[in-house]
């Protein structure tokens, strides 16, 4: 008596990698109930099979093939991997507080929200994923014809961004201390081009002069002093960055008594360029404030 061939189910790694495979997200294995990737390194590549032609990163060997997905899948519960620069995504990666971490300090989520307070927007409504530690990963599409890279702390404190040569752990993988799941299903959407901005490499600060809003109401030529002070503290280099963010405000709150720009649109844009510089953002908040209150008092007239 023949017995029917028993019915195979997709595991929920399986099913997750299968899932952002029809997304059109690029995934490759991660070790079971880790976040390392479960290809060998550079150091152990054999320089054979897919590797023949040089050792391909986990970045180069990530597939939307179904399967290739389930024949690598089939050798074991291997965790998710989605490589960000082939798929398309830019990733906001909020993290939660470390114990090492002084008292007080934001965790990403927090540090996220005080940035788009400054910035005058709002929290962006995206696909999102809860981390196995309690984090977010704040997933966008990436804009066209720009190649970004990653990023820590660039945008705040435990704030990192992961795109091309990067990679997240997606929903339906576990660690021995939690799971990664999917908390906002909405579709990603494009990343928003005041964050952008704040992305782009510092050396090319034209496009970091478009991340300061104009005021609807500003002077043509204090909206041209606008983007350029925020541009030239954005693209400002170690060691020089500090005084110019000080002299950005300076020639900037001319304009505040006469109307012209409002001062806290003056902040919001002078303290996002000063941490696109790398600059923390207590160490731009106490610049911005005192230059401001120094120029303001001593230019209370329209600037000519």
């Amino acid at each position: 008596m023949t017995h029917p061939a028993p019915i195979r189910r997709e595991g929920p790694q399986l099913a997750a990698a299968l899932a952002a495979a029809e997304r059109a997200w690029y995934v490759f294995p991660l070790r079971p109930a880790d976040k390392r990737p479960a290809l060998h390194g550079e150091a152990a590549c054999p320089g054979t099979g897919n590797c023949a032609a040089g050792h391909r990163k986990p970045e180069q060997r990530a597939t939307t093939d179904p399967d290739r997905i389930r024949a690598a899948w089939s050798a074991g519960a291997f965790n998710v991997g989605i490589a960000t620069g082939p798929s398309g995504l830019v990733v906001i990666d909020l993290d939660t507080v470390k114990p090492k971490d002084p008292k007080g300090t934001p965790d990403g989520v927090t540090s996220l929200q005080a940035l788009c307070e400054r910035a005058g927007q709002a929290v962006p409504t995206t696909y999102r994923t809860r981390t196995a530690s309690g984090g977010h990963h704040l997933y966008f599409t990436a804009p066209d014809g720009v190649r970004l890279g990653n990023s820590a702390g660039r945008l705040g404190k435990h704030i990192d961004t992961r795109a091309h040569g990067g990679y997240v752990v997606s929903a339906g993988s576990t660690l021995p201390h939690g799971a990664y799941e999917v908390v906002d299903p909405t579709d990603p959407v494009p990343l928003p081009k005041w964050l952008h901005a704040l992305l782009e490499p510092r050396q090319s600060s034209r496009g970091l002069a478009t991340a300061a809003p104009v005021p609807v109401r500003a002077s043509r030529y204090a909206a041209a002093a606008l983007r350029a002070e925020t541009a030239a503290v954005a693209g400002a280099g170690e060691g020089s960055r500090n005084w110019t963010l000080v002299r950005a405000a300076r020639a900037l709150g001319r304009f505040i008594p006469s109307g012209d720009l409002a001062r806290h649109e003056v902040e919001a844009a002078l303290n996002s360029a000063g941490m696109a510089a790398g600059l923390r953002e207590h160490e731009c908040r106490a610049a911005v404030t005192s230059a401001l209150n120094w120029s303001i008092a001593n230019n209370p007239e329209r600037p000519t």
